[in-house]
């Protein structure tokens, strides 16, 4: 029947590096928000794809990044990449992951490394020129490892350059979530908020489909971590977990029937321990549908290879156009 497939925006403090400030906690705890993930994963034999930004695959640089062009817009007079310490991931280790990814590839879990761009530019903000950079970065840094870019999480979400994707041998990519009724203006917002306990509002299923490109769209179902702050603390005063709930009737709808569903999260979302405590709720139920139905868990790339020839795409570097 249908599939649950869990994709991470692995990003360390990357994500944030354009704002006028990082969210300290956010950055200072993702380390070990990650590799806790990894140990949950395993836990329960839960396959993840990791879209990680391709500069943590690095374990140090000189900060400059000669000849990789970049956004003209910056709030840092110095440009783009201003904030890289240009040191090593010992010193320094908000900006590097090379040990992360280690961690990812020894997983007993079967999880995929999928990219993030190189320095998490917004792809539908950018030029071809900068978009072509990026993926030729994170192609030449996955292929000293051993690795390919399959699949491809936009930064923000902001879906641009496919045919550059295309180029360099991607074959997936998560796409927006459909949106719903009750997506739009504050009639809908009330009526999600209502909905959520009562089961009235539910996530979507989605459809992965081939593009003009070649590539799979996966549109994304459900961001973990959508729900926050006062909203959450005061619902979950009166009620389980909304996300919770939101993401066991995706599982459930995803048990019998045809389609995707497709939970998405950062591993910095995960601050606390009741951020931990929601997540461990999703993947216990997962393996409980699991074991009783036909429910499979996959990642983007396996998802992709079931919908088209699995051979491998030529890399062919493009420049400009």
């Amino acid at each position: 029947m249908g599939s649950v497939v869990l994709s991470l925006d692995a990003e360390l403090a990357w994500g944030f590096h354009d704002h006028e400030k990082l969210p300290e906690h956010r950055v200072e705890t993702a380390r070990e928000s990650w590799i806790r993930l990894l140990d949950l994963f395993d836990d329960y034999d839960l396959p993840a794809t990791w879209a990680v930004v391709g500069h943590l695959l690095l374990d140090s640089c000189d900060g400059v990044h000669d000849g990789h062009p970049t956004p003209e817009s910056h709030p840092s007079p110095d440009g783009w990449f201003d904030r890289d310490p240009g040191t090593w991931e010992g010193r320094d280790e908000i900006w590097y992951g090379s040990k992360l990814i280690d961690a990812i590839e020894d997983a007993d879990a079967d999880h995929e490394v999928a990219s993030h761009t190189f320095s998490h530019v917004e792809m539908g903000n950018t030029t071809r020129e900068i978009a072509s950079a990026e993926m030729r970065a994170c192609v030449e840094l996955a292929e000293e490892r051993g690795l390919s870019v399959d699949s491809v999480v936009f930064p923000r979400n902001f879906v641009g350059h496919r045919d550059v994707l295309a180029a360099y041998g991607v074959k997936s990519y998560r796409g927006n979530r459909p949106r719903r009724w009750y997506d739009r203006g504050p009639l809908g917002s009330a009526a999600k908020l209502l909905g959520w306990p009562t089961g009235a509002v539910s996530p979507p299923l989605v459809t992965p489909e081939e593009d003009e490109y070649g590539l799979v769209n996966i549109p994304a179902s459900l961001y973990l971590f959508s729900f926050e702050g006062r909203l959450r603390s005061a619902a979950e005063r009166v009620t389980d977990d909304p996300v919770v709930q939101m993401a066991k009737r995706g599982i459930d709808r995803a048990s019998t029937r045809n389609g995707v569903f497709h939970m998405w999260l950062h591993p910095n979302n995960l601050t606390d321990e009741r951020d931990f405590a929601r997540l461990e709720a999703i993947l216990e139920h997962v393996e409980e549908v699991r074991a009783t139905t036909p429910l499979t868990v996959e990642t983007m790339d396996s998802i992709a290879a079931d919908i088209k020839d699995d051979e491998p795409l030529p890399r062919e570097p493009i420049g400009p156009r």
